[in-house]
């Protein structure tokens, strides 16, 4: 398992530096400064908890067992409602749609799963 969490860490790291770029770049030219600082949020959470999930590989090594396995998976589960629903909502910007109304809800409940995933950490490097 922690061979797989740090492979998925890497490549998603290399996507989320390339988002980075793409926001620093193009995206400015298509969307309003706010919804620039949306995206930089996105990116930015997406890259904290990716290094998260590559200390999860590193953890899991030492510390086998489910809350630090399940740590891995609520980081990713973050990563696609939390910054995933903050992409959407800047896609709707870029395409000028009134959709998409259903995105913005999500995004507390990618919060709640990067605290899930932080706290079962915790709790798993404490079982030993």
């Amino acid at each position: 398992m922690h061979k797989y969490y740090i492979s998925i860490a890497s490549f998603l790291g290399a996507v989320t530096v390339a988002l980075g770029a793409f926001g620093a770049h193009a995206l400015k030219k298509l969307v309003p400064e706010q919804m620039l600082m949306v995206y930089d949020t996105a990116v930015r959470y997406q890259f904290y908890h990716l290094l998260a999930l590559a200390l999860v590989g590193i953890l899991y090594k030492s510390f086998t067992n489910s809350y630090v396995k399940n740590a891995g998976v609520f980081f990713l589960l973050g990563i696609l409602f939390f910054s995933g629903s903050l992409y959407l909502l800047t896609y709707k910007a870029v395409i000028g749609s009134d959709g998409f109304g259903w995105v913005g809800p999500i995004t507390p409940i990618g919060g709640l799963f990067f605290i899930i995933g932080w706290i079962l950490l915790g709790i798993g490097t404490k079982k030993g």
